[in-house]
C-alpha cells in the first residue's frame, strides 16, 4: 500500500524514527526522550504524560510543526508527521495551561494553514483534528485575539460551506458560537455570508442534536448583529478586512454627511486603513475606491483636507495617477483635486 493512502490510524501506528530527527537537528534530546516515553502508548499512559509535563509536550509538537513548515524542510510524506502533532495537541489542548503555552509558543499560526476544505478520508480527519484545535483555543481570550487577526474566519466560513462531514461541521459551528460576540468577529461572520450559509445548513438533515442546537443560537445570533450594524459599522468592517468594492454607501452624500465624525475615532483608524489600502493592495476596484472615499472625506470635513495631509496621504495618491486601470487614475484625480483645490472647484471641474 502506498504510504499517501494509509488512513490516519495506521499513520499513528507507524514507527517514527525519532532518533534520525535528533541526528539532523530537527529535535533536540529532550525532545527524542519526551517523543520515545510517548509514541505509541496506551491511552492512559498518555494522558498520564500530558498530565505531567503538558507544557514541554506542547513545545515539542510545535517545534515539529515549524520545521515541517519550514521551507528548507521537505519531507516526501509530511503527512505522517502532521497527524500526529494535530492529534496529541487536540488532547492537550484541553487543559487550559497548555492553551496558554501553545499560544505563547506562537503556536496558533501553524494551524491557520491547515483549516481549508478536505476531500479524502485522511484530510477531512486532519481537517477535524485542526478545528477541534481551533475550537478549544476558543475559550482561551489570548487565542481569541490572535484568531481575529488571522485569516482563520474567512477560513473556517469556507470549510463549513463546502464540507458535508458532520463532526466537521459541528465543530466549526461550535466555534462560531464562541467567537460570536467576541470583539468584531459577529460583524466579521455577517460580512463573509455566514447567515446564509447557516439557513443552509438548518434547511439539512443533521442527527447531532448538539450542532442543531448550535445552528439555532448562531442564527439568532447573526440576526442581532445585522440588526446592530450601523452603515459606518458596515463600512469600517469592509474597510478592516480590506474588501473595498462600489456598495451603495460609498457614493450615498448622505452616508458622508452623517458619518464623517465616525472617521475620528482611534485617532482616524479607518482612514489610515484605507490609506494603507492605496499603498498596499493590488486590485484596482479596492484601490479606485479609496480614492473615492478619500475624496469624500476631504468634501464632508471641515478639517478633511489637512486631515489627510497630515496623515502623508498626498503621495500615495498621486502615485496613483498613473496607474494602468483607468477607473483607479479617474479617482485618483478627483481625490488631488479636492485635496489642493477644495470640495467647491473640484466639484465644478469634474462637472
Amino acid at each position: 500500500m502506498d504510504r499517501a493512502e494509509l488512513s490516519t490510524e495506521q499513520v499513528l501506528k507507524r514507527d517514527i524514527p525519532w532518533e534520525t530527527y535528533m541526528t539532523t537537528k530537527l529535535i533536540s534530546g529532550t525532545g527524542l526522550q519526551l517523543l520515545r516515553r510517548y509514541d505509541n502508548r496506551a491511552e492512559s499512559v498518555r494522558a498520564q504524560l500530558l498530565d505531567d509535563d503538558g507544557p514541554a509536550y506542547v513545545q515539542v509538537f510545535v517545534n515539529i510543526l515549524r520545521d515541517i513548515f519550514k521551507e528548507e524542510t521537505k519531507p516526501s510524506h509530511p503527512t505522517c508527521g502532521i497527524p500526529t502533532a494535530i492529534n496529541c495537541l487536540a488532547s492537550l489542548l484541553k487543559e487550559p495551561v497548555v492553551r496558554s503555552s501553545f499560544v505563547q509558543a506562537d503556536g496558533v499560526k501553524l494551524l491557520i494553514p491547515l483549516i481549508t476544505p478536505a476531500s479524502t478520508q485522511q484530510s477531512i480527519q486532519l481537517l477535524y483534528e485542526t478545528c477541534l484545535c481551533v475550537w478549544l483555543l476558543s475559550y482561551y481570550e489570548p487565542a481569541i485575539e490572535y484568531l481575529a487577526t488571522s485569516r482563520a474566519l474567512p477560513r473556517l466560513v469556507d470549510v463549513v460551506r463546502s464540507s458535508t462531514k458532520e463532526k466537521v461541521v459541528r465543530v466549526v459551528v461550535l466555534t462560531f458560537r464562541n467567537l460570536l460576540s467576541k470583539g468584531t468577529f459577529g460583524a466579521q461572520m455577517v460580512d463573509l455570508g455566514l447567515p446564509q450559509i447557516v439557513q443552509s445548513l438548518k434547511a439539512q438533515a443533521w442527527s447531532d442534536e448538539d450542532l442543531l442546537e448550535a445552528l439555532n443560537h448562531l442564527e439568532d445570533g447573526l440576526k442581532d448583529n445585522i440588526k446592530k450594524l450601523s452603515s459606518f459599522d458596515k463600512y469600517k468592517q469592509e474597510v478592516l478586512l480590506g474588501h473595498l468594492d462600489w456598495s451603495p454607501m460609498h457614493k450615498d452624500p448622505l452616508f458622508w454627511r452623517d458619518n464623517v465624525s465616525c472617521f475620528e475615532e482611534n485617532d482616524f483608524q479607518v482612514l489610515r486603513i484605507l490609506i494603507t489600502i492605496m499603498e498596499t493592495s493590488s486590485d484596482p476596484r479596492a484601490l479606485a475606491v479609496a480614492c473615492f472615499d478619500l475624496s469624500q472625506f476631504i468634501q464632508h470635513h471641515p478639517a478633511g483636507r489637512v486631515i489627510v495631509n497630515d496623515l502623508k496621504a498626498k503621495e500615495r495618491v498621486m502615485k496613483l495617477m498613473n496607474h494602468d486601470s483607468a477607473e483607479v487614475t479617474k479617482n485618483a484625480l478627483l481625490c488631488i483635486q479636492r485635496l489642493f483645490l477644495g470640495a467647491k472647484y473640484a466639484s465644478f471641474l469634474q462637472a
